[in-house]
């Protein structure tokens, strides 16, 4: 019964883990980008949306 627990902590561990790296890439990919590229994309997808003014 110890065995089971002591693999089920380091799979619990592992995924913990896991969704660090996949969150601080994430984060590092957002944070790549310059203002004047953010505002540009945030201008495209408000003109994709329809939502523009008339």
């Amino acid at each position: 019964m110890r065995r089971l627990w002591k693999i089920l902590g380091l799979a619990c561990f592992a995924g913990v883990a896991a969704t660090g790296v996949v969150i601080a890439r994430a984060e590092r990919r957002r944070r790549a980008y310059t203002p004047d590229e953010v505002r540009t994309r945030l201008r495209e997808r408000h003109a994709e949306s329809g939502e523009g003014t008339p």
